[in-house]
């Protein structure tokens, strides 16, 4: 097997922030190409991340993020292990990158596709399914139709499948597994809450001259 140079070891541990040993192991199972090794990583670290997906996260930080004009404003927790990790620079990178993805979505109010209460899910099936363009389908054909139209809007109204801003190839749930992989602990996006000047106030109607 070929040895591979330091300075590339280096290299790639600058560009993924993975560790030198398996940094190493990365360019040799893909014959030093710095590309496919970074996708090895990539792949490495979402596996281990679904290993470490069950363990407690009761340290981590609370954020905000104010957009520009004060119009929209984001207050987030993200949970990791330890203390330790909450103050590693990575991790508030981390948090404010999601706060900001909060703050570009308005079509997102919950975490995970699992947190949306069965009222709502059963609340838009219903819509789905008085819609004039389904009218005449057989029963079975308009079954498949609604549930392929349900589960893209459930996807819309959560956070984790949103495409990164920042990047649109890999999700927000990817991104965040990323980080468990670089962190090497649970990282839990806990609850956020996204405040829109003016939102649900009703304005008077304008006096008459």
């Amino acid at each position: 097997m070929a040895e591979i140079p330091a300075k590339d070891v280096k290299e790639l541990r600058e560009r993924t922030g993975a560790g030198m040993m398996d940094c190493k192991k990365a360019l040799l199972e893909t014959s030093g190409d710095k590309d496919k090794a970074i996708e090895w990583l990539r792949q490495k670290g979402l596996a281990s991340a679904g290993k470490k997906a069950g363990r407690v996260a009761t340290e981590g930080l609370v954020d905000s993020y104010i957009h520009t004009g004060g119009r929209i404003g984001v207050l987030v927790e993200v949970n990791c292990e330890t203390d330790f990790v909450a103050r590693n620079e990575e991790f508030p990178i981390l948090v404010r990158n999601i706060a900001m993805q909060i703050a570009a979505c308005p079509n997102v109010e919950y975490v995970k596709v699992e947190d949306i209460p069965a009222e709502i899910v059963e609340k838009e099936k219903a819509i789905e399914m008085g819609k004039d363009d389904l009218s005449g389908k057989p029963a079975n054909i308009k079954e498949k139709i609604v549930q392929g139209r349900i589960e893209k809007r459930l996807k819309e109204m959560a956070l984790m499948d949103q495409p990164f801003i920042r990047d649109q190839s890999i999700t927000v749930e990817e991104l965040v597994k990323q980080s468990i992989a670089k962190l090497g602990e649970n990282i839990q996006v806990r609850r956020f809450v996204r405040f829109v000047l003016g939102e649900g106030i009703e304005k008077p109607p304008e006096e008459e001259s």
